[in-house]
Order: C-alpha cells, then structure tokens, then sequence
C-alpha cells in the first residue's frame, strides 16, 4: 500500500528550492486591566416613538456609556410601545449603568411623541438615580410645511 502512494505524482508540483522556515521567537503579551471609568453624574436621552422608546444614557461629554430599548430586555412586536416595555428597558439600562460606571444623577432629556415617554424616566428613578433636571427636546414646527391647496367648487 505504501509503495502505490509514493508511485502517485502530486498534481501541483512544489518549487524546486524552498527558502528555509525559520520561526522566530513569539512574545507574550500580557493582557492589561482596563481601568475603570467612574461617572457620578450624566445625561438620559429618551427617545419615544409611537412603536419603541430606546434610552440612551450618557456622560455629561455625550459619550454613550449604555444603551436598551425594550426589545433587548425581552419585548418582541407591538409588545415594545407599552409603558411597561419601556419602564423595564429603562430599569435595566439604570442598573447596568450602576454597577459598571458608578452612576448616581443623570438630567434627562425626553425626545418624541409615544406612550412610554413617563414610564422610562419612572424607571430611571425606581433603579435608584436621582433626576435633577426634566427637559423636553421635541422638535415643534413654526408655523410648519406649506397647507395643501383648496378643493375648487
């Protein structure tokens, strides 16, 4: 059986010289702790729309430091636009925000139209941060687009 193997001619043929392989030594590299960034105080923006609130919490910079919606917590199709979807979403968000960074008060800003707008910032303080500032960011028109023409007679 061996002799029939070393018979076969391999269908690609290998270059005739080959460079010698000459493996240099690896180093390790030690993984390093990343350090861990405490934020006391940050910004809530939530957004509510009539089939989802996503909250979003933030340092006072704006950088995001968590993000949930209701469907990560659980809440599938018409599930998520509830008060109650949105009240849990921005429960979980608080906590985890808690317990990575040390977050204590946040100043929310409300974004949109949906039912879940009051619910999320019940959730933000029934997780244990304290509001210390309500503002409402929804954009309103002045005046707004131009009114469709009258029906003629």
């Amino acid at each position: 059986m061996a002799e029939a193997i070393k018979e076969q001619k391999p269908k690609v043929q290998a270059p005739k010289e080959k460079a010698p392989v000459v493996e240099a030594p690896v180093a390790v590299v030690k993984k390093t702790k990343k350090a861990k960034i405490k934020v006391l105080a940050g910004e809530a923006h939530i957004l509510a729309t009539f089939t989802n609130t996503i909250i979003t919490l933030t340092d006072e910079s704006g950088n995001a430091l968590v993000q949930y919606t209701p469907a990560r917590v659980g809440f599938k199709n018409s599930k998520k636009k509830t008060p109650y979807a949105a009240t849990k979403a921005a429960f979980a968000a608080a906590t985890e925000a808690i317990d990575k960074y040390g977050l204590r008060e946040v100043k929310v800003f409300i974004k949109g139209a949906g039912v879940g707008r009051n619910a999320a910032v019940k959730g933000l303080a029934s997780a244990g941060l304290s509001v210390t500032l309500l503002a409402d960011v929804t954009r309103t028109p002045h005046n707004g687009c131009r009114a469709p023409r009258k029906p003629r007679k």
